[in-house]
């Protein structure tokens, strides 16, 4: 198995020496090591390191957050910040980077590793979610009906029937989609849920649920029942008016 390449930028040069010898004593491989956030730019895409440790307070005309910025974005390596300045302004200006953590220096070789293995851990763990939700999309994206999604579960691909779907809620990062006798949960948002089902057989009647029209069984405000769940689906004052244009009202 091929060992992690790191990145070091460091504008201290004997705090740079340091960390690339602790790194090597810890089994890492330094695959460069550079003092400036414009070379940091350059070594990342040349050298395609696993993770890069990045001084903030660098000297010169661009910082470590703003290095970290451009290399997050155009590359998507992760970075953890270095600094020996662990103030509220600092860590507010580097944590819109999206960091995988922070060492306030001087450190131990043990905070290191720690912090590598855990943001390299953090990193695969998104990128699987990522592959995993662009599979999901690309599934729903390719049937040729609207009568069926695919849905991940128990490490396999399962064909779900949009008509046996009672309901979808949000829970924080993952969404829910319920049937009358199972539960799936994906890694998705309802806004891309919303957009992926359709509006012509769902309907979004609170933030954070998606009910199957021909599944409502009675409207009572500011809650809806289901059809075969006793389960109350609360309506949200900005869908109660979408909801009510929707339904058969006689």
């Amino acid at each position: 198995m091929s060992k992690t390449k790191v990145l070091v930028i460091e504008d201290e040069s004997i705090v740079s020496k340091d960390i690339q010898h602790s790194l090597k004593r810890l089994g890492y491989v330094v695959c460069g090591a550079a003092s400036t956030g414009e070379k940091a730019i350059v070594l990342a895409e040349d050298e395609k390191p696993d993770i890069v440790l990045m001084d903030i307070m660098l000297k010169g005309e661009m910082n470590g957050v703003e290095a970290a910025e451009i290399v997050r974005r155009e590359h998507k390596i992760p970075v953890i910040f270095l600094t020996a300045y662990a103030d509220e302004s600092t860590l507010n200006k580097a944590k819109i980077t999206e960091p995988y953590g922070y060492i306030i220096k001087p450190f131990k070789e043990i905070d290191l590793h720690t912090s590598i293995e855990m943001a390299l851990y953090k990193h695969k763990k998104e990128q699987e979610v990522e592959k995993e939700r662009g599979l999901f999309y690309s599934l729903v994206e390719g049937r040729d009906t609207n009568e069926f999604i695919f849905v991940k579960a128990n490490s396999k691909l399962v064909k779900l029937n949009l008509k046996d779907i009672y309901f979808i809620e949000a829970l924080k990062d993952y969404v829910v989609i319920n049937t009358n006798e199972k539960r799936y949960t994906i890694h998705s948002t309802m806004k891309d849920i919303e957009r992926k089902l359709g509006v012509e057989q769902f309907i979004r009647v609170h933030r954070s649920f998606i009910v199957r029209l021909d599944k409502i069984a009675s409207i009572e405000y500011p809650n809806l029942q289901l059809e075969k769940d006793k389960k109350l689906i609360p309506i949200g004052g900005s869908y109660k008016d979408d909801l009510v244009t929707k339904i058969n009202l006689i």
